[in-house]
């Protein structure tokens, strides 16, 4: 079984507030948005039938420690019976407890981060929970067996130091091919920051960064995935600064490719 849930907590963003909206914007373009639910392999993709939506998880605190605990119990229970989950954001600190819920189940992990920042610093605005720093906490705890960063366009020297202290390999953008598919090992998690995608292709996002790849670039990646995929996130929409629903639609879309890529 393939489960959904909606994560809308973004308490831990650095700049802008907004990604909590993203869950229920990306399910409407289900039926006011102007696209079919085929994937572009042809696989129909439909809530109830092909995936079991769990909704969204209501957050009585904004604390970032008991977001923390709340949401990797509940991603616990989701999947204890072996389904595979997509995870839809909030900011990318949800990441660190759905993946670490994820590696307690099925021991440290292969992920695979499509990104524009590294979100490896170790201390962010003293904020361990951060935005920022997910794959930091994920490394430090041993969570992973390997990370591949991919379209990543931001990296300080201290991020690079990150790299190198926990052998992460990055594909900056700039040095950009999909040779890399060929290096993933699965079982498989797939990190998906929408900002990873230059801002002309997806301009509701809170952190512009100019230089990313296109939609047509992602989509090629999720479609020459081979290995089994376990589970994914899909984060960092902000609904807040989008217009007319153009970068919903195109979350909307990786959110079929997902679904439909976790049910090979």
């Amino acid at each position: 079984m393939i489960k959904v849930l909606g994560i809308p907590f973004d308490a831990n963003s650095s700049f802008l507030r907004g990604p909590y909206l993203a869950p229920p914007r990306i399910r409407l373009m289900a039926s006011e948005g102007s696209a079919n639910n085929y994937t572009e392999e042809g696989v129909e993709i439909l809530a109830g039938r092909d995936f079991q939506d769990l909704g969204d998880l209501l957050f009585a605190s904004q604390d970032p420690q008991k977001a923390y605990e709340y949401i990797k119990t509940f991603v616990s229970k989701a999947i204890a019976d072996g389904s595979k989950l997509l995870s839809l954001g909030g900011d990318h600190s949800i990441a660190y407890p759905v993946i670490e819920a994820h590696a307690l189940k099925h021991g440290p992990l292969h992920v695979l981060q499509l990104d524009a920042h590294g979100d490896l610093y170790e201390n962010f605005e003293d904020n361990p929970y951060s935005h920022a720093s997910p794959f930091a906490r994920l490394l430090e705890k041993g969570l992973l067996k390997s990370l591949t960063q991919v379209g990543i366009r931001t990296l300080t020297q201290h991020q690079r130091e990150q790299a190198a202290k926990y052998k992460v390999s990055i594909v900056e953008m700039k040095d950009f091919s999909m040779d890399f598919i060929h290096t993933l090992e699965g079982p498989l998690y797939i990190s998906l920051d929408i900002d990873v995608l230059d801002p002309a292709f997806a301009p509701g996002i809170s952190h512009y960064e100019p230089g990313g790849m296109s939609t047509r670039q992602l989509l090629d990646i999720i479609q020459a995935i081979k290995i089994p995929i376990i589970g994914a996130d899909l984060v960092e929409y902000n609904p807040v600064r989008d217009h007319h629903d153009m970068t919903a639609m195109v979350a909307f879309k990786l959110m079929k490719e997902l679904i439909g890529k976790m049910k090979q």
